[in-house]
């Protein structure tokens, strides 16, 4: 017989309940636990994981922040299930998906809290 063992279903991942643009240059993103925070574009362009943006091997990033448009704003974002982001750009990149408890952490780094 297998044990059970209380789990306390009060504690959730980190999950945004709203995305939104919050100007030409941010996005507003609020989170489950009450956190708001914008962050540019650019950053989150920036922070792309994907192969394309760093390298597989060594970890490091191989997009350079400089060949980013200043113009460049999302034209589509999609819910990956329940943990992850995936964002169409406007310079046509698509494939960095952006795993929610990453994308906190880049609010916490990058961003600007609001509350």
């Amino acid at each position: 017989m297998i044990e059970q063992k209380n789990i306390d279903r009060s504690i959730q991942p980190t999950q945004p309940v709203r995305i939104d643009k919050k100007s030409d240059t941010e996005m507003l993103i609020v989170w489950n636990q009450g956190d708001e925070y914008a962050i540019t574009f650019v950053d989150i362009r920036y922070y792309c994981p994907c192969a394309s943006c760093v390298d597989e091997h060594t970890g490091e990033r191989t997009i350079l922040r400089s060949s980013i448009r200043p113009d460049i704003c999302p034209v589509g974002v999609q819910v990956i299930g329940r943990y992850a982001l995936q964002i169409q750009w406007n310079d046509q990149h698509s494939t960095g998906m952006y795993h929610f408890d990453r994308l906190y952490e880049l609010c916490i780094k990058q961003g600007r809290k609001l509350n």
